[in-house]
């Protein structure tokens, strides 16, 4: 991919005739040729009415998804679930963003569909659970992470 911020996903949109990639940069779908950031031809400037123009038009649940995917994969990360394991594990930090993203899917069911919500609140579900197994000391049921917006989470 084009030399853009780590802060990017891929993922693949599928369409009654191809099968294309999605790079999902600031929430914003660009094709892989072009970069949000260029410079434009004056004056090397970044091209900010550009890059506000691609993200007025990624829709609000695509965003919703994008931060509770971030959320879950930071949480993940913190828990000491990856790779490096213990290397980066702050059960603090990962109960704040845990908290964060159960708060996030309470606010918006509303808005997302199942098909999104679904999947979502497997994860979160997941991630209470693992932080209940990381605790030296475990949270009472109802009163770990996010517990307050999901009710008491059970193996």
């Amino acid at each position: 991919m084009s030399g853009r911020s780590s802060h990017k996903v891929s993922r693949t949109r599928r369409s009654a005739r191809t099968v294309r990639p999605l790079i999902v940069w600031g929430m914003s779908e660009t094709p892989q040729n072009e970069s949000p950031t260029a410079a434009d031809a004056s004056g090397g400037t970044p091209d900010f009415e550009a890059m506000t123009r691609d993200i007025a038009e990624v829709p609000a649940v695509e965003v919703i998804v994008t931060v509770a995917v971030n959320l879950m994969s930071a949480a993940a990360v913190k828990l000491g679930l990856t790779e490096e394991g213990d290397a980066h594990k702050d059960l603090d930090e990962a109960r704040k963003l845990i908290h964060a993203l159960a708060g996030l899917l309470d606010a918006s069911t509303t808005e997302i569909s199942s098909f999104h919500a679904a999947p979502l609140r497997d994860g979160l579900k997941s991630l209470q659970l693992a932080f209940r197994e990381a605790s030296f000391v475990p949270d009472e049921p109802g009163q770990g992470p996010g517990e307050k917006y999901t009710g008491a989470v059970y193996g």
